[in-house]
Order: structure tokens, then sequence, then C-alpha cells
């Protein structure tokens, strides 16, 4: 059986009978480099808005979680091989990827962004006439460079991951980085200091990220779904929103 399920079992002894709760915990791959949905504290604790979110979808559709530090490279892997149970890491939802994974209902709204250096101020991503742009392998922002620029252009340089994405574009190799609004927007607003210039692109639609599970595994997107919908409609789903964006929630699709 693929799925790795652990059974914890919570018995409350009357008289000489035992009543047992048992919970399955599923294993959750999640990448640590991508703040403010996941990344590890110096205590090595993984923290963010995905872990938060996972962890109350679980408590209300009644079964446990177990987070694993999980590369971008190759996460889609490993829940086709069975090492990971669910994927949850500001994976956008897409027609391709529908193909290999089976995903939740969108849990987050959002869309590519490009940052650039203070002196490089765009309305588009086809204003960039020159100069190399950093993106994400694999990811909507690499889509997004490739539709315009062409999949094979040696002016995208892909990284495994934000922070090196980032880093690049600090250190000049780059003139603009793409990815996701929130990931890129929080880290404008951590670090006032770089300066840099926030666009999006009117070409770049709206996008949604879901939970990903093994391709047929519908008893566990159904579970995953019933704890979404109890977590909206309870109101958590828009605390723990502001606490890592300190907006309210936008209005997700039914």
């Amino acid at each position: 059986m693929f799925l790795k399920k652990v059974l914890l079992a919570s018995c409350a002894v009357l008289a000489l009978t035992s009543t047992c709760v048992l919970a399955e915990t599923y294993t959750v791959g999640t990448g640590a480099t991508y703040r403010p949905f996941e990344y590890e504290t110096p205590q090595k604790e993984l923290v963010g808005f995905d872990v938060d979110l996972m962890k109350a979808i679980a408590k209300a559709a009644g079964f446990e979680v177990k987070f694993i530090n999980t590369p971008w490279e190759g996460i889609f892997a490993t829940v086709d091989k069975g090492d990971r149970d669910i994927i949850m890491s500001g994976i956008t939802i897409t027609d391709k990827r529908k193909e290999t994974v089976d995903f939740s209902k969108p849990y987050f709204l959002a869309h590519q962004l490009i940052l650039t250096q203070e002196g490089t101020k765009i309305d588009k991503l086809s204003d960039l006439k020159k100069g190399n742009v950093a993106v994400v392998n694999g990811s909507a922002g690499d889509v997004a460079a490739s539709t315009e620029f062409g999949k094979g252009s040696t002016r995208i340089r892909r990284f495994d991951n934000t922070p090196l994405a980032l880093e690049e574009l600090n250190q000049g190799g780059v003139v603009a980085a793409i990815g996701d609004v929130g990931v890129l927007a929080f880290y404008v607003r951590n670090n006032p200091d770089k300066h840099f210039n926030m666009t999006r692109d009117p070409n770049f639609v709206e996008q949604y990220f879901g939970i990903a599970v093994k391709k047929g595994n519908t008893a566990l997107i159904d579970k995953i779904n019933a704890g979404l919908d109890k977590v909206i409609a309870s109101g958590e789903y828009n605390e723990i929103y502001k606490k890592w964006f300190g907006t309210e929630a936008p209005k997700l699709p039914d």
C-alpha cells in the first residue's frame, strides 16, 4: 500500500475495557525555502502559511500530519513513488500537473510578480529588452519567462529555489526575477533596503495553489477538501492568512 500511515492510539481505560481513537498520520512534503509559505527556523522547525494551514486542515478532518523538508526539484516524484502522501509547497494548479497528481480545491489566490533593481522600471515582461531573468526551475515563473523569451533562451537563469534566484538579483547577475506574489511581496516588505521595483505584467493571469496527492487517491483528497471547507467556514483560514500576509484573505472559488 503506497500510503505510509502511522496509527496513533489514544486509549481511555474504563473498568476492564478500553476505547481507542485511531488517527492516520500522513507525510507532507514541503520545501523549506519558500518564505512565508514554508521555511526552517534556526531550530530546524518547519513553519509558514502552508504549515499552519495544513495543520488546521488535518485537525478539522481528523488526521495527523508529519512534515518533511523536500526540495522542489523532484517533489512531484516523491508523492508518485509513495515517499510522501501529500505535497504542499506553494504549488500552482496547472493542467499539465493535473496529469500526474490530484489537487485539492484551491487554497491560495496567486499571480506572478516581477522584481527589478531600483534603476530598472518596467510595465511588463516584454519591456526587458536585454539582461537575464532569474526563475525557479519548473515554476510558474519559469513558464512565464519561457513563454516570453522561449524555453531555450539563454536569458533565462534557472535556480533550484527562490532564495538562490533572489540572491542572483541582489548580486546583479540578473536584471529581474519572476516569482509568486506572496513570496516576492513578503521578501520586499522584509528587505526595504533593497529598493526593488515590483511589477505585475497584465498578461500574468490569476492562479491558485493546491494541495497535491498521488493520482487517483480520491479518499485522501476528499479528506483534505473537507478539512479545508471547515477551516474556511470557521474563519480560521482568514486568521492564518492575516498572520502571514497582514490582510484579509481574498475569496476563494467554490
